[in-house]
């Protein structure tokens, strides 16, 4: 296996393209993707477990039903959540779509993203589609595209892509992401939309992506908020030419690893990018009893906002971490905790036993002055691991979302 460029457009018959149509102010800002493939595709999708769903959520897990799909229309700028008429604007969006693409509506799969609350205009969509597909391609610079028309307080694009080996055939995988505020999955992640080439049964598809978040996109947290649009979408077009992967075995396990190398990128962008975010912080917990209580740990951490705002001002206050783990409700024996920083500037101890050790203060300060920390903890307890993304909570963070809406 190995990284490539390419993000959604990487595996074979999937073009993309992002426009600016006028949802969003901004007409430097592209505020409408799509994502399609060539031929018919195995489809699997995880939503967010809010009970208030966006309507382009519901429209989507009804096309799914069936395990097929071939194209995503995404917008930005406007979530389309909470609005009396918002699964009839997210059904005809997708029929506007299907029709210039002469697919069928129940095969495109519809996503929005931006303030809640307000009812969404599809006539600057149905005006810009002839632009969108008419620019579509299979290049990186389609993917970015993309990506740049799903992104709303991102800072940064979410695009990654790999290359590997299934039933003697050269397969990829290729994503592209959003992500920054109102990040605390429970499911799914954000918007994330990954494509493969691979051949592989709708039914593994759901098996390898149900199996995955819950390591990855559901160990992120930005700010503890789970949003209602969550949503991660995986397509599959067999392209690629290998013998279908219809149950578990050496080619499913190598499609798992390169899924898994790619969830964990974005995760990690994301992370980065956290609204407001200085630091990305990166908590590793080993030796737990159980993988559920190693998960429960280092998702405390992350989401703790002392142990956040400590990590914005550089400070060891290691306790802070002692006390996310001890409320976590992870069976942990606190006696046995180990606690380390850790970054390109070094690595200090400052925990042993569930107790302080003399440490330097000064070393300590250069290790957490770096852009990605990571937080190593040791429960002494077991063979079991887990590890979590975040990142600190800083002045800015208030002051985006203080506006966010006016």
């Amino acid at each position: 296996m190995k990284i490539i460029s390419g993000g959604v457009c990487a595996p074979k018959g999937f073009r993309a393209n992002g426009i600016h149509c006028g949802i969003r102010r901004n007409k430097l800002k592209r505020d409408l993707s799509l994502i399609v493939s060539e031929a018919p595709c195995a489809g699997a999708a995880v939503y967010t477990r809010n009970k208030v769903k966006g309507a382009p959520l519901l429209v989507t897990q009804k096309h799914l039903e069936d395990g097929r799909a071939q194209a995503v229309i995404v917008n930005s700028g406007n979530a389309n959540t909470c609005n009396a008429d918002g699964v009839e604007v997210a059904e005809k969006i997708a029929s506007l779509a299907g029709q210039a693409l002469g697919i069928a509506p129940q095969d495109v799969l519809v996503a929005s993203t931006g303030v809640i609350g307000q009812r969404l205009d599809p006539s600057p969509i149905e005006q810009g589609l002839s632009s969108l597909i008419a620019g579509l391609g299979s290049d990186e610079e389609a993917s970015t595209r993309a990506a740049e028309g799903i992104m709303t307080t991102d800072t940064v694009r979410k695009e990654a892509a790999v290359e590997f080996t299934a039933g003697g055939r050269t397969c990829r995988i290729g994503a592209i992401g959003k992500g920054s505020g109102m990040i605390h999955p429970d499911l799914a992640t954000m918007l994330v939309f990954i494509t493969t080439d691979c051949a592989i049964s709708s039914k593994m598809l759901q098996k390898a992506l149900s199996h995955d978040v819950q390591k990855t996109f559901n160990m992120t947290s930005v700010d503890g908020d789970t949003s209602t649009n969550d949503n991660v979408v995986l397509l599959a077009n067999g392209l690629a030419g290998n013998p279908e992967i219809t149950a578990e075995g050496e080619d499913f396990t190598a499609f798992m690893q390169a899924l898994n190398t790619i969830t964990v990128s974005i995760c990690r962008r994301i992370a980065g990018d956290g609204e407001g975010a200085t630091k990305m912080l990166e908590c590793r917990v080993s030796h737990a009893k159980t993988e559920r209580d190693a998960r429960i740990c280092a998702k405390s951490v992350i989401t703790s906002s002392l142990v956040k705002t400590a990590m914005f001002g550089s400070d060891a206050n290691w306790g802070r971490v002692l006390c996310a783990i001890g409320y976590s409700g992870a069976d942990v024996n606190v006696n046995k905790v180990e606690l380390s920083f850790r970054s390109k500037a070094g690595e200090v101890l400052v925990c042993r036993d569930g107790s302080g050790v003399d440490f330097s203060e000064e070393t300590a300060k250069k290790v957490l002055l770096e852009k990605e920390i990571d937080i190593l903890i040791d429960l002494h307890d077991g063979e079991a691991g887990a590890t979590a993304w975040g990142c600190d909570l800083t002045y800015d963070y208030v002051k985006i979302n203080g506006d966010y809406r006016t």
